[in-house]
């Protein structure tokens, strides 16, 4: 396996290191006799979960979504682009982002300070509405590009995440009433929806209706 390859799997071992520090252990698991022997434990990091484990959950995701495209530029690069890299890459993306949505739909039921599980709903629809195109697009030999505006949407919803995996740190130091994280959140959902249509509007035609 290659570097590139590598990059791209490390982003997808990190998902469920990340998915631990959102959500806490659930009291299934915690009043299990199977995990009896460490109970105190278990509830301790729980604990800590509750009241930090955000704040690490934010720089794990960060620096996962940091090496997003990095892979790609390094594979290009090196000339190593490799089917299993192309395989792997948008998994990857999409898995990170929606263990993200799904984590932080759970918190705001344990919490509060999460999302709504329209917004996941949302952003996870028009992920999957693209990828089903492409692949129909790829079928028919048709290689569908990313443009500027899923550029757009992929900083947008890294920069939401972030923001409310911090709860709104730093902006809640200077501007402890207006919640910033909310706002980028909602303009993420604007933007990969209107991206979404962009993406059908112009390739529409690849799907044969009559068929």
């Amino acid at each position: 396996m290659n570097l590139p390859n590598k990059i791209t799997f490390s982003r997808i071992l990190i998902v469920p290191v990340f998915m631990i520090f959102v959500i806490p252990f659930p009291d299934s698991v915690l009043y299990s006799g199977l995990f009896e022997f460490i109970r105190p434990q278990m509830l301790q990091f729980n604990q800590f979960v509750l009241n930090y484990g955000n704040y690490i959950a934010a720089v794990i995701f960060i620096i996962a979504s940091s090496t997003d495209g990095v892979d790609g530029y390094i594979a290009r690069k090196r000339k190593e682009v490799t089917k299993l890299g192309k395989f792997l890459d948008p998994i990857a993306d999409k898995l990170l982002v929606t263990a993200a949505l799904i984590a932080l739909v759970e918190r705001n039921a344990i919490t509060g300070g999460g999302i709504s599980g329209w917004v996941a709903m949302i952003i996870m629809a028009r992920e999957w509405i693209v990828t089903g195109l492409r692949l129909i697009a790829a079928g028919e030999g048709i290689v569908i590009s990313a443009s500027n505006l899923g550029k757009i949407k992929t900083v947008s919803q890294m920069i939401a995440i972030s923001l409310t995996l911090l709860n709104n740190f730093p902006f809640s130091l200077i501007f402890p009433e207006f919640r910033f994280d909310r706002w980028t959140m909602l303009a993420a959902v604007i933007i990969t929806a209107y991206s979404g249509y962009d993406y059908l509007s112009k390739n529409i035609k690849i799907i044969n209706v009559k068929e």
